[in-house]
This record gives structure tokens, C-alpha cells and sequence, in this order.
């Protein structure tokens, strides 16, 4: 996560993160309502406004709502077929805009910010334990760049020995990784006092 923030003054930046993480909440939850192609292409109309506010540049922009539209190039064809052309464009344009606030979000907000945030919203819950879904939130977000940087290390290593580019030669070398990354993950946290 902290790999797509970007700094700045904007009034979404300074914005408290557990506010922006409600707004989040509210909009989605009121995209996933709409129907209409029009009412959806005002949603995506303000979520770019919104962008524009923060001042993110558009290659970040980019960086975080491009990846979504290689599944559209599946989906929308394929829901057009099956369902309707409508169907297919309004599918379309709530995913993109779902994906880009939470982009917005996540350019606008620090992992500490976030953290701080999911902690201050649990902590009235009486049989939630805040600071355990505190540190299960972070292992998350640390999880997913070590993730990547184990397939590119593999990735890496094949190409440097010249191996074939199999699935099964890419997948069983990342597994075996992740597995050892987990248990040493794993013991320290248990030589930190974090176990039940």
C-alpha cells in the first residue's frame, strides 16, 4: 500500500483516515445500488473530480485502475453476450468506479493512517480484539509486496538458468518460499508473545 501513496496537501490527504475509510464504505455501497448507465457515468464523473482534487498525477491514476480493465476485457464481452449490451456497460462502469475510489483512497492514505483508523473504528466493539485485526491488517498489506518480490525473484532465477517457463516451474519455487516466509513469520511472532 505504501508502494501508492502519494504525499500531498490536498483536502483528501488531510482528511481523518477513518472518515475517508466510512465515505468509502457509504459510496461503494451506493455504486453497487445504481442502475442506470447515466447515474453510474455521474459516480465515475465525480471519482475522477475527486482525483483532480487530490492532484494524483495520471500515471499513478493508472497504475492503480489499469490492471481491472484486463478483467473488463473478459467480463464486458462476455456479460454483453450473456446478458445485454446494457448490462454489460453498467457492470462495467461500477467496477471501474468502485476500484478507482478505493484507488483514491489508497493514494490518499498512509498504511499507518490506515491502521490507526481500522483501530479507532473497532475499538467500541466489545468482542473484537482491535489490536489483533490491527496486526492482521498490516501482515496483509506487508504480505502482498513480499508476494511479488518472491515471484520476481523466481521469475528472475528462471530466466538467469534458462529453465522452462512452465506453470508448475514458476509455481512449486514460490510456494516453497511463501510456506518458509509464513514460518519464519510465524516464530517471530511467537517469540514476540503474539499466540493464543
Amino acid at each position: 500500500m505504501n508502494g501508492f501513496y502519494h504525499p500531498g496537501r490536498s483536502l483528501l490527504h488531510r482528511m481523518p483516515a477513518a472518515a475517508k475509510l466510512l465515505i468509502l464504505a457509504v459510496a461503494v455501497t451506493v455504486v453497487a445500488f445504481l442502475r442506470s448507465p447515466e447515474a453510474l457515468g455521474i459516480a465515475l464523473t465525480i471519482t475522477v473530480l475527486l482525483y483532480l482534487i487530490a492532484r494524483i498525477p495520471p500515471r499513478l491514476a493508472g497504475r492503480v485502475i489499469l490492471p481491472v480493465f484486463w478483467v473488463l476485457l473478459l467480463a464486458v464481452p462476455l456479460n454483453g453476450w450473456l446478458v445485454g449490451w446494457e448490462s454489460a456497460l453498467t457492470m462495467g462502469i461500477r467496477v471501474v468506479t468502485v476500484v478507482a475510489l478505493a484507488g483514491l483512497f489508497t493514494l490518499t492514505t498512509t498504511v499507518s493512517e490506515v491502521l490507526g483508523a481500522v483501530d479507532t473504528l473497532l475499538r467500541p466493539l466489545p468482542r473484537v480484539d482491535a489490536d489483533r485485526v490491527g496486526l492482521l491488517l498490516a501482515l496483509t498489506i506487508r504480505a502482498i509486496p513480499l508476494l511479488g518480490e518472491i515471484v520476481g525473484s523466481v521469475l528472475e532465477a528462471r530466466r538467469a538458468r534458462g529453465v522452462d517457463r512452465s506453470l508448475r516451474a514458476i509455481a512449486v519455487p514460490v510456494i516453497v518460499r511463501a510456506l518458509q516466509s509464513s514460518d519464519e513469520l510465524g516464530d517471530a511472532l511467537i517469540a514476540r508473545g503474539v499466540d493464543d
